[in-house]
């Protein structure tokens, strides 16, 4: 499975002013559902509190090489065969020249050379440090070893200068980890995923939209990319980080989408209807922005296309995953939709809850066939995307 159930990770964090942001990496790795311990240098210990990285990964963060009480239990030689993993984010300069050159001088660099787990650095660093020559040859050492760079991005740093050298982001250093543990349950399939919402324009500056961000669906098209599926992805109106491995097209309205979805539908082995569409539209849309003083009692609203409808009824579609997001009666409702619209299965969720409704980082669906309902339990939309991802594989491939 490509998510990080039942990996075991050690995070080392090392001296770096974007040690502020470990914690947050510690969230994302087990919102993958990563067992995360961490282990903070002298250095990391400036820049953020083991309080935050203890009560974020829920366990004892490790920090003092001699600690008895912890070699009793979890001490360096455990830690190392303990983990799956090691990541070092941020990696500062003189954390990476040390494993490039083997000293164990903390914990931190004595668990490297005692592991056979797979080695990840982040980089962080001032741009100027990052380009110089030792840094690149002892990134080159490193990479030559195996070790994985994780590599860092550009723009300004926190000494005010502009280059590349900035940690990546945190979801970015999970999804990396999370990638070396890809599956080949859709190798060789081409899918076909819709997400985020339509916008129905009023007037130039008018519209109807709705509150969806896209991270179920760009959840999903994360899930399908790593179980090596070739991934299209049909966006619309979104608010989080865009699936890079994935063919995007943008789109604004239902229209666009609607015609987006059957310019690219053919030969696609699996349809995600993911997207938030809008039931309906303005039927005229004013050239003008309507006045307030305008005397506007009432807009006539036309129904838009039905994109998962049109696509069930294609001579030879794909599998056909519709979403249906309720706010009651939900099995019923979405077994009416699966039953009128005729697609394969059909994903429900109550949008009325705030703990995994519309914008949220969770979810709690239930995925629904001809012939059973499964309840998938609250979980990050990561999660739940893998284990429908593993359903659609079960069910129909």
């Amino acid at each position: 499975m490509n998510t990080l159930d039942n990996k075991r990770i050690v995070l080392g964090v090392s001296g770096s002013i974007a040690a502020y942001k470990a914690p947050d990496i510690v969230r994302r790795l087990i919102d993958l559902g990563a067992d995360v311990r961490v282990i903070i240098t002298e250095g990391g210990r400036e820049f953020v509190s083991e309080l935050s990285l203890q009560t974020v990964s829920k366990n004892k963060v490790h920090n003092n090489l001699w600690d008895k009480d912890a070699e009793l239990a979890m001490g360096h030689i455990e830690l190392a065969k303990w983990a799956d993993v090691i990541i070092i984010a941020p990696a500062s300069a003189n954390t990476i020249a040390k494993i490039c050159h083997g000293k164990a001088d903390d914990l931190l660099s004595t668990v490297i050379l005692a592991t056979k787990a797979i080695i990840m650095i982040a980089p962080s660093m001032n741009q100027q440090m990052y380009a110089s020559k030792a840094m690149n040859e002892n990134l080159r050492i490193l990479e030559a070893r195996g070790v994985v760079n994780i590599e860092p991005g550009s723009g300004e740093q926190a000494c005010g200068d502009i280059g590349e050298g900035r940690l990546a982001e945190p979801i970015e250093i999970a999804h990396q980890a999370a990638n070396l543990f890809i599956n080949n349950l859709l190798i060789g399939k081409k899918v076909l995923i819709t997400l985020g919402g339509t916008i129905e324009a009023i007037d130039p500056v008018r519209f109807i939209s709705n509150n969806s961000s896209g991270k179920m669906g760009m959840a999903l098209a994360n899930a399908c990319v790593n179980s090596g599926a070739k991934v299209t992805m049909i966006i619309g109106s979104i608010s989080t980080q865009i699936e890079k491995r994935a063919k995007a097209i943008f789109v604004t309205s239902a229209d666009d989408m609607y015609e987006a979805v059957m310019d690219n539908i053919e030969n696609q082995d699996l349809f995600i209807s993911c997207a938030a569409v809008a039931d309906f539209k303005p039927a005229k849309v004013s050239q003008n922005k309507i006045k307030n003083n305008t005397n506007l009692e009432s807009i006539i609203l036309s129904k838009n296309k039905d994109i998962l409808e049109s696509v069930c009824k294609l001579n030879s579609k794909p599998i056909c995953i519709g979403f249906a997001a309720e706010t009651e009666n939900l099995i019923s409702n979405a077994t009416e939709k699966l039953i009128n619209k005729k697609c394969d299965a059909i994903v429900v969720n109550d949008v009325s809850n705030r703990e995994f409704g519309l914008n949220s980082d969770n979810n709690e669906v239930h995925f629904i066939t001809s012939k059973k309902t499964e309840k998938i339990d609250k979980n990050s939309k990561q999660i739940i995307a893998e284990k429908l991802i593993n359903k659609i594989v079960k069910y129909f491939f």
